[in-house]
């Protein structure tokens, strides 16, 4: 859920370094969106710990991420840069996968088929990411951001049958 405080961080670097008007609507929208991550994490010194570092870490990163995806020039197809996101993060995750070391039984083929199924998505939602950084106002696109957090509601409790108390939703 920490991860969710990247599209207040995105509009505002892309108000100051990117000269993007941002509105009053969008401001609170997106001051809404934080405050109900705020509700969610709960954060307070005990939970304070490596995990919440690398969280904040990987705001920083996708946040970088997608200002720099705004910065590239537009000769540069949109498929190129996704196709070099989804490698970097594949090689990533292979080189930590490979220091971690095989843990439990070894993939049939239908783990091979799900995680083939995972990387095609994953890469469509990279391409999407892409498209839409490019051609759209930071400000306007970064609230949709948090429609990740309904998904995540809905799957944990078709999936998990878990459903937060009343202060989270």
């Amino acid at each position: 859920a920490l991860t969710y405080a990247m599209p207040l961080l995105v509009v505002i670097f892309a108000a100051m370094f990117l000269d993007e008007k941002v509105g009053w609507r969008r401001s609170l929208a997106i001051g809404l969106g934080f405050v109900g991550m705020l509700l969610i994490v709960r954060p307070g010194p005990e939970g304070l710990g490596f995990e919440t570092i690398y969280a904040l870490l990987a705001v920083v990163a996708l946040t970088a991420r997608d200002m720099a995806t705004r910065l590239v020039s537009p000769a540069v197809p949109s498929l190129s840069i996704a196709c070099l996101a989804s490698v970097a993060v594949t090689v990533f995750g292979v080189a930590l996968g490979a220091a971690e070391g095989l843990v439990g039984p070894r993939p049939s083929l239908g783990d091979w088929g799900m995680m083939g199924l995972a990387a095609v998505l994953i890469f469509l939602a990279y391409l999407t990411s892409v498209l839409t950084m490019r051609v759209g106002e930071v400000s306007a696109i970064a609230p949709f951001r948090y429609a990740g957090l309904l998904w995540a509601l809905v799957l944990g409790w078709l999936v998990f049958g878990d459903w937060p108390d009343n202060l989270t939703l």
